[in-house]
């Protein structure tokens, strides 16, 4: 655990000390905020509208907030994912330290967990960074929380599963941007599978929209948390790390 702990504040240190977490942070912020202004400034259009034409029922913040903008999150992942996990194994392996690395008295497991874990919290702290605009909704409305939350705790599912995946594709090459249009590539994969249903309804159309993160997504956006869902994000999880295990055992035997 010690080391695990060594290598997660060493990945940790090396992101802030380069301008990728501030600028990671700064894009999101922006876009989110955009999204954020367009999501409620539509809301408050259409209860006016409601309002107009006698119309009593309230609208839910959930439904036309809420919900837009963490599909919206979900798909900023997509962009920001590559650009965390691009340096994780291929900026070792430019550079030269991946010898000392593979060399140190740690477990492959241990790094493979400390690097990952590092991204992890790296993206979730530029996920946190949406509270801030949430914050106004309960200050000046009345949204129920605990939808809120299982919608980011998908987001973290969802995160963890493709950073898992880009970990693993980081191993493959030296090449910062090889690893990282190589991860957008797997990941906008994962996201477009569930498009095949909307002209095939055979086996193999429905085997590949179960393969979707998106649809695995969707139930946590509406606040509903299905164990099913959990599973195949912590499965996808385990076969990215796996495979990066594997991968890291190869460099071994290379060396």
């Amino acid at each position: 655990m010690r080391n695990i702990w060594t290598i997660f504040r060493k990945e940790i240190k090396s992101y802030f000390a380069s301008p990728i977490a501030y600028l990671l942070m700064t894009v999101f912020a922006l876009i989110f905020g955009y999204f954020f202004y367009v999501a409620t400034a539509i809301f408050v259009t259409r209860s006016f509208e409601s309002q107009m034409m006698g119309r009593g029922f309230p609208m839910d913040v959930n439904e036309w907030v809420i919900r837009p903008l963490l599909m919206n999150v979900s798909v900023i992942g997509l962009f920001l994912i590559p650009m965390i996990t691009m340096r994780l194994f291929a900026e070792e392996k430019r550079s030269g330290t991946i010898e000392l690395l593979m060399t140190s008295p740690v477990r492959d497991l241990e790094i493979i967990l400390g690097k990952w874990l590092a991204a992890l919290v790296l993206y979730g702290g530029i996920l946190a960074i949406s509270g801030l605009n949430l914050a106004f909704l309960f200050l000046y409305g009345d949204p129920d929380w605990k939808p809120i939350l299982v919608g980011y705790l998908g987001l973290l599912l969802q995160g963890g599963c493709l950073l898992a995946i880009g970990t693993f594709i980081s191993t493959l090459t030296r090449n910062q941007i090889i690893a990282g249009g190589a991860t957008f590539a797997a990941c906008l994969m994962l996201w477009i599978f569930d498009w095949v249903t909307a002209y095939e309804s055979a086996t193999w159309a429905r085997v590949m929209s179960y393969l979707s993160v998106v649809t695995h997504f969707e139930p946590f956006a509406k606040g509903v948390l299905d164990s099913k869902d959990v599973i195949f994000y912590l499965s996808v999880i385990f076969l990215g790390l796996f495979l990066t295990a594997r991968s890291m055992e190869a460099l071994r035997w290379r060396a």
